[in-house]
């Protein structure tokens, strides 16, 4: 049994949901309010963070990293070229840093704030920092997201997929933080038609579909979230 601990607009949760998708494993997802900072959960990750996964009787794996790895080295090697991490070193490394691009900098300058400001805080208590958005920061959020769809252009429009000529984790991780600010309506796609096309190939993936099904409570997805000839 795979277990794993996630929240559904989580970018790094996402990103290993997709991942688990496309390798076929069967998995147990239990929602984690990370700001309860349940003292069971805290066990496992003292970080706080997400996601965690544990499978059958064994230790948490902690850290979107570590869960990538673990998967990939215990389910990669019997895919072949189906597999999401290339073979060749410099290879790995051209996926593991743009995995890192999308779900630690794109996510701690736009995305993480987008999630945060107009979704969170309406489950978070207000004495734990829930409430109003924040305009000014929904503002920074919305100018740095314009640099990494920038960047993003230039990738697809180089290469093949994000990394090299196949897909592989990094174009996962790219969608996965891509989705959840599409949920929110935050993403100019009118930007940059090479990053729009990129973009409808990974969304008509089946790993994809139990995403564009999740919805928030009062708070509907925007027109194009769903729609794969957007």
């Amino acid at each position: 049994m795979f277990t794993i601990y996630h929240h559904p607009f989580s970018a790094p949760s996402r990103f290993i949901r997709l991942m688990c998708a496309e390798y076929g494993i069967q998995v147990d997802y239990l929602t984690e309010r990370t700001w309860e900072r349940r003292d069971a959960f805290m066990m496992l990750n003292p970080a706080g963070t997400l996601p965690v996964a544990i499978e059958n009787d064994g230790p948490a794996i902690c850290g979107t990293g570590p869960i990538m790895e673990y998967i990939d080295e215990t389910r990669g090697f019997t895919l072949g070229d189906r597999s999401l991490m290339p073979t060749h070193p410099e290879a790995r490394a051209e996926v593991r840093r743009l995995v890192d691009w999308f779900l630690v900098k794109c996510e701690a300058e736009a995305v993480g704030y987008f999630v945060t400001e107009k979704l969170m805080k309406l489950e978070i208590p207000k004495d734990q920092g829930g409430g109003e958005p924040d305009s000014g920061i929904l503002r920074i959020a919305r100018t740095n997201i314009r640099h990494h769809l920038k960047y993003l252009g230039y990738l697809v429009a180089t290469r093949d997929w994000i990394a090299g000529p196949r897909m592989t984790c990094a174009d996962l991780a790219a969608a996965a933080a891509l989705s959840c600010a599409d949920y929110l309506g935050e993403v100019p796609w009118d930007d940059d038609e090479h990053v729009r096309h990129w973009y409808s190939r990974i969304k008509s993936r089946p790993s994809f579909r139990p995403l564009l099904s999740e919805k928030v409570l009062a708070m509907p997805p925007s027109p194009v979230y769903a729609d794969l000839d957007f």
